[in-house]
């Protein structure tokens, strides 16, 4: 079975998150769904240079607004937020999922999510901080749905270079 993950960015902010995450979804295979405005241009050096590299190993796809992007696609959405009362790990995640992370200022819409209260999950975090960094929490979750998928097409040995 071939697996695809989707990452969803709603709003980005900051260039080298998106950068980072971009490289995220290289080297994972995931691909990369971005839904505007954006903070910055999307040829923003910073951009560019957390994850040049890898531009051409990615699959991005970008969006006029968060309507446009729900109109263009259907599957099993987990909105990743802060307010949630389920933890990330404690789900199972479906072939084909979309996991939803919003502006590193503010998050989802709080409308969004109350619609989809059953698929809000947060990552835990000690009592009265505000947040991890959007591509920790990208990176976080990522690897935790490719752990149940048992790491599809990856690979999962390294070896040394000079012995």
């Amino acid at each position: 079975m071939e697996y695809r993950l989707n990452i969803v960015l709603v709003e980005p902010r900051i260039p080298q998150n998106v950068g980072n995450i971009a490289r995220t979804c290289a080297v994972t295979g995931a691909s990369l769904h971005l839904v505007k405005p954006f903070a910055f241009e999307i040829d923003d050096k910073k951009l560019k240079r957390a994850g040049l590299d890898y531009w051409d190993k990615l699959d991005v796809r970008i969006y006029e607004g968060i309507d446009d992007f729900f109109s263009k696609n259907s599957g099993d959405f987990f909105y990743f937020t802060t307010k949630a009362k389920k933890v990330h790990s404690d789900v199972s995640y479906p072939n084909n999922a979309y996991i939803i992370f919003g502006r590193e200022d503010g998050g989802l819409p709080e409308e969004l999510l109350y619609k989809n209260m059953d698929s809000c999950v947060r990552i835990p975090m000690r009592q009265g901080l505000r947040s991890l960094n959007l591509s920790n929490s990208v990176a976080i979750a990522t690897y935790e749905i490719l752990r149940q998928w048992e790491y599809p097409d990856l690979a999962r040995e390294g070896y040394l270079t000079q012995y």
